[in-house]
């Protein structure tokens, strides 16, 4: 068998980019509210073009953009559409593809039309009812403070309703909330006006095939499994790091800091990839109950397991970088913390005594998203000349960015006459082994909405059950005048975040590392 064959033993499997046109989403209407923000510009209209390409979208399947400035249908195409060639242009884009397909473009932008109205008016969206039918899904590509005001604003004028067999769903983006009460109160507000099926709340990392590859690696393969709980497994590093700053975003960066805008989104997916039970299938439900299980198993995080940094000025990779504190939008004497470490604990059987650590952050020394597993040392009683503290440990890590992979570290024995070992490492790359696209990680997740598949979505208690696990750090920050340590730029973080590992008797990953 070709080792790149892709088998599935789902007699309805998960059709991706590659899928052919019968799998078509049904005819729908998109309606984008925000649909001059930078969120519809380079994510949402870039995966609408990739799934143009693929054949994914039916016939019938329109835009409706929607937005409280002057524009026409022309005039919004135009500006996607020069949107669209700047992508051309930078390779270190998201999105980036040498020339834009001009015929997949112009079916596109054919469909696509510009609504003028503040969609916190009622009797302004009022109007827009008269130009929906059938099924239709609701994008909420606003500010997050805006999203309950929207909902209930559509619901008021009657395009939520679900009847004649036509589905009304609504996506939404994060950050939703921003603590355990504020994120309470939107459930509730939503849940008021909606189903909990109608809600798709997107995290756009769980769209990206190398973390959805978590799930193929952990149950598609006899070998790892057994391998995967506390008898084998000393502990776990999840990074999400990044080397450029907040970059001209710091107005929307100061509310917010680096807790809120990643750890109860991105990394609590990554954790639930990684440590949740095996589901009995890979149905909706089945899946996010065994994500909630997870959630409930983690302890809230203790005030000093959570540590967090501000950086200074520094130099990243050559480039010279103000300090956070001297950004536009940002306040001179600001607290926000644009770096966290947390250490967590999952009471439950499978991992109890593994600690998972997290981290994340900006203007970093390296860009590098990915989870180590980390295994028990291996006892060296026939290496009786090899010291266990000189024994490379076995991890495993699964690369989400810049690589996209798999890495092994092994040991192995250096060639002479001597018994000594050394470290080598065993690597998976998918542009090996695959033919990859460019694409921005919500093809999958528009199309799943499309089709009603809520997999890759959180479900209400999800969304709460993380905030939970993260509110006394925010609680206990907030009541600590000191503020964040600071670290300079191009650096790898707070000494704090080094302590909380070596108190462990173990440390971080090297950021600036080439697993090869």
């Amino acid at each position: 068998m070709d080792p790149k064959q892709v088998v599935s033993s789902d007699p309805q499997p998960r059709q991706k980019l590659a899928a052919s046109a019968s799998a078509k989403a049904p005819p729908c209407t998109l309606i984008i509210f925000g649909a001059h923000g930078d969120l519809t510009k380079r994510l949402l209209t870039p995966a609408l073009y990739n799934l143009v390409g693929a054949g994914l979208l039916d016939d019938g399947f329109k835009v409706i953009g929607v937005d409280r400035v002057d524009g026409s249908d022309e005039s919004w195409r135009d500006e996607l559409g020069q949107t669209m060639q700047e992508f051309t242009k930078d390779p270190d884009a998201e999105f980036y593809t040498p020339e834009i397909n001009q015929d997949w473009w112009k079916s596109l932008s054919g469909r696509m039309h510009y609504y003028k109205a503040d969609f916190t008016d009622i009797g302004q969206l009022e109007g827009l009812k008269a130009h929906v039918s059938g099924n239709v899904l609701f994008y909420m590509a606003v500010a997050s403070r805006f999203f309950a005001t929207v909902v209930e604003n559509i619901g008021k004028a009657g395009m939520t309703k679900e009847e004649d067999g036509a589905f009304r769903r609504v996506v939404v983006e994060k950050p939703f909330g921003s603590d355990l009460v504020s994120a309470q109160e939107l459930n509730a507000r939503l849940l008021a006006v909606l189903d909990e099926t109608q809600i798709y709340r997107i995290d756009h990392f769980l769209g990206k095939e190398t973390v959805q590859n978590i799930l193929a690696m952990r149950f598609g393969n006899g070998i790892f499994e057994p391998l995967w709980r506390r008898e084998y497994v000393d502990h776990v590093q999840i990074t999400a790091c990044e080397t450029v700053g907040v970059e001209g975003r710091g107005a929307f960066y100061e509310p917010t800091g680096a807790l809120r805008d990643m750890i109860p989104n991105h990394l609590f997916q990554l954790l639930s990839m990684v440590a949740m039970e095996p589901p009995n299938s890979f149905s909706a439900e089945t899946v996010r109950t065994a994500k909630e299980q997870l959630f409930e198993a983690v302890q809230p995080v203790r005030p000093e397991n959570a540590i967090r940094g501000q950086y200074t000025a520094g130099s990243v990779q050559g480039r010279e970088v103000q300090a956070y504190r001297d950004s536009p939008g940002v306040a001179h004497d600001s607290v926000t913390e644009t770096y966290v470490a947390l250490k967590l604990e999952i009471e439950n059987w499978r991992w109890s005594g593994v600690p998972f650590y997290m981290r994340t952050g900006k203007s970093l020394t390296g860009r590098l998203t990915e989870v180590v597993v980390h295994f028990r040392q291996a006892p060296l009683a026939v290496f009786a000349d090899t010291p266990i503290d000189k024994l490379a440990p076995n991890n495993l890590t699964l690369n989400i960015q810049p690589r996209q992979g798999i890495t092994l570290g092994l040991s192995a024995k250096i060639p002479g006459p001597k018994m000594d070992l050394g470290a080598v490492q065993m690597s998976f790359r998918y542009e090996d082994a695959f033919s990859l696209t460019p694409n921005v990680g919500y093809e999958t997740l528009l199309y799943d909405v499309l089709i009603g598949d809520a997999t890759l979505f959180q479900r209400a208690d999800n969304i709460e059950a993380a905030w939970r696990v993260v509110d006394p750090a925010l609680k206990a920050w907030a009541a600590d005048a000191s503020g964040p340590e600071p670290y300079a730029a191009g650096t790898a973080g707070p000494a704090g975040a080094d302590a909380l590992l070596k108190r462990d008797g173990r440390q971080w990953m090297p950021l600036d590392r080439d697993d090869g």
